[in-house]
């Protein structure tokens, strides 16, 4: 099990302090408008409110359990967490097929290549006026603006991990007699494997990024659409305690993502399982 370097994280929280007290005190000495730039602690007091329910326990209508989740801030932290897992899945459960075909094929690059090559620099947010008009509002178009933003980044890192390849590998098991299916799951697939995971780790984060634009146009739940109704009411504590949860749930998922890679190449490393 990987210790936790506590000098380098200590080292990681200086800046974060420096710009929390750069700004407390900006707060304190009304060097800024409150309503434009609320004080940290209204943040953090404004976020715990947010957190907490909104109405008082009634042990005859619900379990003390329901009740201390039934908060605004975690109902729209799991509804953005489930509109990410299911369109991630969905767009890199299309995206691995496709690379590893265009990777280990090259006629089936040549006909997809340049499809994908068109398609790939159109952000996926521009896809937000046809997805409201193919699936109107709710998930469903969330969802595809999330797969559209999963899949180039997890198709383009399997493509090329495919195509990077070692040849020596490749000889090696040919010489071996490894027919054709045998190369390409005991060779090729575990020597891509590295570039996949990469891509999936770029493909979540990107997909963090675009549930958040797309609940602010075509969804009324989530940390994206909250953000947008505190903005109609110029509430910035709120708008910022939004974002505050957003990184902190961001940090989380790259955090665990990035342990589940080291963990799953330990093999690649060399080290010992």
């Amino acid at each position: 099990m990987a210790r936790i370097d506590w000098r380098e994280a200590g080292i990681g929280m200086v800046v974060p302090v420096a710009v929390i007290a750069a700004w407390q005190l900006a707060s304190s000495q009304e060097w800024v408008n409150p309503q434009v730039l609320p004080s940290p602690w209204a943040v953090v007091t404004k976020w715990v409110e947010y957190l907490l329910p909104l109405q008082p326990h009634d042990p005859a209508t619900q379990s003390w359990l329901a009740w201390a989740f039934s908060g605004e801030l975690i109902h729209d932290s799991l509804g953005s967490l489930y509109r990410v897992v299911v369109g991630f899945l969905i767009g890199a459960g299309l995206a691995l097929p496709v690379g590893l075909s265009m990777g280990a094929s090259p006629r089936v690059y040549a006909w997809l290549n340049p499809l994908v090559q068109l398609l790939r620099p159109i952000p996926p947010i521009a896809y937000i006026p046809l997805s409201i008009l193919w699936f109107g509002l709710g998930n469903p178009p969330a969802v595809f603006l999330i797969a559209l933003g999963a899949f180039f980044p997890v198709l383009m890192n399997t493509i090329a991990g495919v195509r990077q390849v070692d040849g020596i590998y490749i000889r090696a098991a040919r010489n071996l007699g490894a027919s054709g299916g045998t190369l390409f799951v005991r060779v090729i697939l575990p020597a891509a494997v590295p570039y996949i995971l990469s891509g999936v780790r770029i493909g979540i984060g990107t997909a963090f990024i675009v549930v958040i634009v797309a609940e602010m146009i075509a969804v009324s739940n989530g940390l994206g659409f909250r953000i947008t109704e505190a903005r109609e009411y110029f509430w910035s504590d709120k708008i910022i305690a939004g974002m505050f949860t957003i990184g902190l749930i961001g940090l989380a998922i790259d955090v665990g993502v990035n342990r589940l890679n080291n963990h799953l190449l330990r093999w690649h490393r060399g080290l010992e399982t």
